[in-house]
């Protein structure tokens, strides 16, 4: 056991740590006029939105990533036209495995904000636009200022779902050394090989690392007395 923690290789965790960090922020700038979006609203579309971007929730992991290997690798027009034009490969590397974790995350980010948005008191936002303030004026200065427990809700529940995705990034990004495999694949492929002890650490510091998280979420939102993902 000592010995495994002396030669524990931490590739794996660095890049689910690059990873979470890197598709919490592209979501978090992708999610954030969504989430105001959907709040404001009162489109008839706005059922088939919410429903279009909570689909990852309930979706098997190996569907979601087999649609998104379909529509990255070089027979697809979106994978040729890179492959052609820029000489990327969209597949099978750690681009591709930012490109899924964007998708598969979005409902995390989303939600969270969303519900955040639609607690504000509308009063306060109406008293924005009369006071001659635009949309971003009063998503930027009102909004986010009053929901700052969602807002840190959305982005750490995100970056924590990200960490521990398995079946989507397997299926588009493979288990390549320092490229695509982060820890939740090394730990299948420590089962495969029955390395029961180095999955057991590796599954072990994975659980801490989620619980803390999680506590620190439920800790600061129970404090301020604002639920950010459940409305």
């Amino acid at each position: 056991m000592i010995e495994f923690f002396t030669n524990l290789e931490l590739t794996p965790f660095i890049l689910s740590f690059k990873l979470a960090g890197l598709t919490t922020f592209i979501l978090f700038v992708i999610s954030l006029p969504l989430a105001w979006f959907l709040s404001q609203t009162s489109s008839k579309a706005k059922p088939f939105i919410e429903a279009l971007t909570a689909l990852p929730i309930v979706l098997p992991p190996s569907v979601l990533g087999f649609y998104i290997l379909v529509s990255l690798s070089q027979n697809s027009p979106l994978g040729s036209f890179f492959e052609n034009v820029f000489g990327v490969s969209l597949v099978f590397n750690f681009t591709s495995l930012v490109i899924a974790s964007c998708f598969y995350s979005l409902p995390f980010m989303v939600q969270p904000l969303q519900g955040g948005f639609e607690s504000i008191n509308k009063n306060m936002l109406e008293a924005s636009y009369i006071a001659g303030k635009s949309q971003m004026q009063t998503l930027f200065k009102v909004a986010l200022p009053n929901m700052k427990p969602a807002v840190l809700t959305a982005i750490i529940i995100t970056f924590a779902h990200t960490v521990g995705e398995f079946g989507v990034v397997l299926m588009v990004g493979g288990s390549i050394d320092g490229e695509t495999k982060v820890a939740s694949v090394a730990i299948y492929e420590m089962v495969e090989m029955m390395d029961y002890e180095g999955a057991h650490i590796y599954s072990a510091l994975m659980i801490v690392m989620s619980f803390v998280i999680l506590l620190l979420v439920y800790t600061f939102n129970s404090s301020k007395r604002i639920g950010g993902f459940h409305k």
